[in-house]
């Protein structure tokens, strides 16, 4: 999917600022992960073939969940990858403890929220705690984090440049343009020596708190799921997991990456999400127990070649 879009990136970097997760399997149209609303979307039902009764008792011998004492049904909203191919893996053992899931996909940050917020989806499973955080404090939004459930490292992609060895004066370089995926970009040059930033500024970091910038960095801010259609337009390119994922790179194409191991594996793991009037819903912590298990996590470990990490 890399495009060379030096032509439009100009435009891409104006409309950033307006518009937020890509996917070729959603209808809807990306939207600002930072401010502004997008217009109202029209997300896609993934398709809902009920389990055989063959892949219900397999799920339900490999499974040790207890399932609840009355079955709920309930719409999540997810980026189209990896969390809905995850929700969909899934649906089977979540059949068997009781919770059928209708899964709903988007290709932006904030309507998945809203939806959530205004009772339209009971969950959602596509974001961070940092950047829930941010929403709720800009959008007055009342939305939980229930559980944890993966963690996808960030990369810095090459674009016309492979060296980050010998950077050229004036390189550019895209980051996301929401608050706090926008830091963890500026914090992953910094771990590499690329640039230097003001000390404390942590996830709150933006590019005017670089204090030591030896190569001149420019420093372009782009809608976090445009980045992967930019990066041939650009000497290197901060991107999300999911948006690397969906755009065809694999982890190895990564020049440098988070270390897995780090205080960001918990501080960015991806979260299930529900309005803070379901956060102790029982079928809530039934999904959850669900996306933990072993058998999810194995299919995580199984199929993303260290793009997605389980949280343990």
């Amino acid at each position: 999917m890399k495009k060379n879009l030096a032509v439009t990136l100009a435009a891409v970097i104006a409309a950033a600022s307006l518009a937020a997760c890509g996917s070729s399997q959603s209808a809807a149209p990306a939207a600002s992960a930072a401010a502004t609303e997008a217009p109202e979307t029209a997300p896609e039902t993934a398709s809902e073939a009920p389990a055989s009764e063959a892949s219900s008792s397999e799920a339900a011998a490999a499974g040790s969940v207890e399932p609840l004492a009355e079955s709920v049904d309930i719409k999540i909203g997810a980026s189209a990858s990896p969390h809905a191919e995850i929700l969909e893996a899934a649906k089977d053992q979540l059949a068997v403890a009781g919770v059928n899931i209708e899964i709903i996909t988007y290709n932006d940050y904030v309507q998945p929220n809203l939806a959530v917020d205004e009772g339209e989806l009971d969950a959602n499973y596509f974001q961070h705690q940092p950047y829930l955080d941010d929403f709720n404090g800009e959008h007055g939004t009342k939305i939980s984090s229930v559980g944890k459930i993966h963690y996808e490292p960030f990369g810095l992609y090459a674009g016309k440049s492979n060296d980050i060895a010998n950077i050229a004066d004036g390189a550019q370089i895209a980051v996301p343009n929401d608050t706090t995926n926008e830091a963890r970009a500026l914090q992953l040059l910094q771990d590499n020596g690329i640039i230097t930033l003001k000390d404390g500024v942590g996830l709150e970091a933006t590019k005017q708190d670089i204090v030591e910038n030896p190569h001149n960095i420019e420093i372009l801010e782009v809608e976090a799921a445009q980045i992967p259609r930019s990066v041939d337009s650009v000497d290197f390119a901060c991107m999300n997991g999911n948006y690397a994922i969906e755009a065809g790179f694999k982890p190895s194409d990564a020049l440098v990456q988070e270390d897995p191991s780090s205080d960001a594996a918990q501080t960015f793991a991806n979260v299930i999400a529900v309005s803070d009037a379901n956060k102790d819903a029982e079928w809530a912590a039934k999904l959850v127990e669900v996306l933990q298990s072993e058998e999810i996590q194995k299919y995580i470990n199984d199929n993303y070649e260290g793009g997605v990490i389980p949280i343990q």
